[in-house]
């Protein structure tokens, strides 16, 4: 007679054979290998679709990593019958949208928008107008400088069901690749996340208020502004020798980095550029990346001296 713990032994070494598959099935929509009827039945877990005709899912694609989607975001993207696209979807997330489904880009990069902010809310209505459900693909988290709330008004104008699926925020993916948190007890008490857009000479940010030393600031869309970030900060008082972090392509293979200071940043970056997108993170906390960036390097001799 088999003992109970025979029995778990070997449940759990099915579930091991299984689970591969099983994270297959959700990725693409379909039901678990060893169900009919396309759910789980646990409590609180629905594998089954509920993509409804007519609405429009406001959908985080994260950082651009397919892995670092969540579970809802794939799953809708593998029921939808149009996905309306950004600039920095990443090609891993893209290969998600089974064949044959509409596939419309709209994507905007500095100084060229595709197509005009109020067309994209036009083509959203007019597909879920259409009876199709419709995702709306946003590169990082679509509520952090994603233009979500002019969307949003659009559809709920025209009457057309919503909601909002988040995404990892490119801050929160770039300083998950360096290996350090955004805030430390140690270094911030507080983090700010702001648009680099403003940093012009008829929108420029309030400095004194950004020149904190106990907070971590994050810039998006600051790469070519990377010098008026450097002096409007050192200028507002925070010292030379600041710590500052630059990542390009955060969670991707090709991710790239630049460790420095206020005062040197401008020419490290003219000597060594980056890539767009590119995220800068000021603050105490980039001391943590340095000395792990130190500290691996320093292991790295050890081992090829071995």
């Amino acid at each position: 007679m088999r003992t109970l713990n025979q029995t778990l032994k070997t449940r759990a070494l099915w579930y091991a054979l299984l689970a591969p598959l099983r994270g297959l099935a959700r990725l693409i929509g379909a039901p678990a290998p060893w169900r009919t009827d396309g759910a789980d039945h646990r409590k609180g877990t629905a594998l089954g679709g509920d993509c409804r005709p007519g609405s429009v899912y406001l959908v985080g694609a994260g950082s651009g990593a397919a892995e670092l989607l969540t579970l809802r975001a794939a799953r809708l993207l593998g029921e939808a019958d149009a996905v309306v696209y950004d600039r920095l979807v990443g090609d891993e997330v893209l290969a998600l949208i089974p064949a044959h489904r509409e596939r419309y880009y709209v994507g905007k990069a500095s100084g060229h928008h595709s197509v005009p902010q109020a067309e994209i809310g036009e083509l959203l209505v007019e597909l879920a107008g259409q009876g199709k459900s419709v995702v709306r693909l946003k590169g990082g988290d679509p509520g952090v400088f994603g233009r979500m709330g002019e969307e949003l008004a659009a559809l709920d104008a025209a009457g057309v069901p919503t909601e909002i699926v988040p995404g990892i925020t490119a801050a929160s993916a770039a300083c998950a690749g360096m290996g350090i948190p955004l805030t430390d007890r140690a270094h911030a008490q507080q983090l700010r996340l702001v648009t680099a857009q403003l940093c012009r000479a008829d929108g420029e940010p309030d400095w004194a208020a950004l020149a904190r030393r106990d907070e971590t600031l994050v810039f998006y869309m600051g790469l070519a502004k990377v010098e008026a970030i450097c002096d409007g900060l050192r200028g507002a008082g925070l010292p030379d020798d600041w710590p500052i972090m630059l990542v390009a392509n955060a969670s991707l293979p090709e991710q790239r980095a630049l460790i420095g200071t206020l005062a040197e940043m401008p020419a490290k970056l003219a000597a060594e550029p980056l890539p767009s997108p590119c995220l800068i993170v000021v603050g105490s906390v980039v001391r943590m990346a340095a000395s792990r960036a130190s500290l691996k390097a320093l292991a790295e001799a050890r081992l090829a001296e071995a």
